[in-house]
C-alpha cells in the first residue's frame, strides 16, 4: 500500500499529549518530518525526543495558538527545518462543557475556549496559508467535534466553536481549491484523553448523551474504578463503548495519507456502541 507521508513536513499543535502526541509519533514512524507545537514546551520536547530516539525527524516549538505571531513563528520553524509546510494540523483545543446557568464559574473558561478552538484554528490556517499557496500545494486539517453538528444543552460555547470551525474550514476549502486541501476531523467523545479534564460541569454531558445519559455516567464511574466490562472496551466487539484515542489518531493519519489530488473533506469516527446521539 502506498505511503504518502514519507518526507512530508507536518506541523501539529497540541502535540505534547492526546491526539497530537499519537499523530506525531505515528506520522514520524511513516517517514514524516514533524514540528511538535505546544504551549507546554517540555511535553512537546519529550514527544520530539521520543521520535528522534526511534530514528524519526522531529523538533519542538513552544506556541500559544491564541497568539498569531507565535503561530507564524511555528510555521517559520517548519520552513527553516524542512523547507516547506505540507500539512498543518490544528489540533489544540479545550472542552469546558457547562450549562449557561454555570456562567459564574465557566465564563473565563468559555472565553479561553473561543480563543483556542476558533481563533487558534484561524491563526493556524493564516500562519501557513501564504507558504502553501506559494508552494502550490498544502493540506490543512482542523479538529472539530460531533458537538459542532447540532446545538445541545451543556455545550453552548464549545459546540459553537466547533460549528464555527466547520464553517470556517468549508469556506477556506472553497477559496483555496486546487492549491490547499482542507479536512475536518470530528471525534466523538473519547473519555480517556486529557480533554475531559477541561469539562466544567460533568452533568452537561446530558445534551449529547440524551436518553443514554444514565448509562454513560455509569460507564465513566466504572472505568474509574476498574469495574467496566472488559469486552465493552474491546474494539473487536460490536458493543465497543468507549473509543480509544488511537482510533482518532489513525483517522487523522488516513486523512493525511492520500495522494495530493485526493481530499477527504470530513470524517467522523465512533465506537460502534458509544452513547452519543448526534
Amino acid at each position: 500500500m502506498a505511503n504518502f507521508l514519507t518526507g512530508k513536513s507536518i506541523v501539529i499543535t497540541g502535540a505534547g499529549g492526546g491526539f497530537g502526541k499519537l499523530v506525531s509519533e505515528k506520522a514520524a514512524a511513516l517517514g514524516a518530518n514533524i514540528i511538535c507545537g505546544d504551549i507546554d514546551l517540555a511535553a512537546a520536547t519529550a514527544v520530539a525526543k521520543t521520535i528522534r530516539d526511534q530514528g524519526g525527524s522531529a523538533i519542538s516549538v513552544e506556541v500559544d495558538v491564541c497568539e498569531a505571531e507565535q503561530m507564524r513563528a511555528l510555521a517559520q520553524a517548519a520552513i527553516e527545518a524542512n523547507g516547506a509546510i505540507d500539512v498543518m494540523i490544528n489540533n489544540a483545543g479545550t472542552m469546558p462543557l457547562a450549562f449557561v446557568a454555570d456562567h459564574a464559574e465557566a465564563l473565563e473558561a468559555w472565553n479561553r475556549c473561543i480563543d483556542i478552538n476558533l481563533k487558534g484554528t484561524m491563526n493556524g490556517c493564516v500562519a501557513v496559508y501564504d507558504q502553501m499557496i506559494a508552494q502550490g500545494h498544502g493540506h490543512i486539517i482542523n479538529l472539530s467535534s460531533i458537538y459542532g453538528n447540532a446545538p445541545v444543552a451543556g455545550a453552548s460555547v464549545y459546540g459553537a466553536t466547533k460549528a464555527a470551525v466547520n464553517y470556517y474550514s468549508e469556506a477556506l476549502r472553497v477559496e483555496s481549491r486546487g492549491k490547499i486541501k482542507v479536512s475536518i476531523v470530528k471525534p466523538t467523545g473519547v473519555p480517556t484523553t486529557g480533554l475531559a479534564g477541561t469539562v466544567i460541569n460533568p452533568a452537561a454531558s446530558i445534551g449529547i448523551t440524551g436518553q443514554n445519559a444514565t448509562q454513560f455516567v455509569e460507564m465513566i464511574g466504572q472505568m474509574k474504578d476498574g469495574s467496566f466490562p472488559a469486552e465493552l472496551l474491546d474494539d473487536q466487539n460490536i458493543s465497543y463503548a468507549s473509543l480509544a484515542p488511537e482510533h482518532i489518531a489513525n483517522a487523522i493519519l488516513h486523512v493525511m495519507d492520500q495522494p495530493w489530488g485526493v481530499s477527504i473533506g470530513d470524517i467522523t469516527v465512533r465506537a460502534a456502541g458509544d452513547h452519543f446521539i448526534i
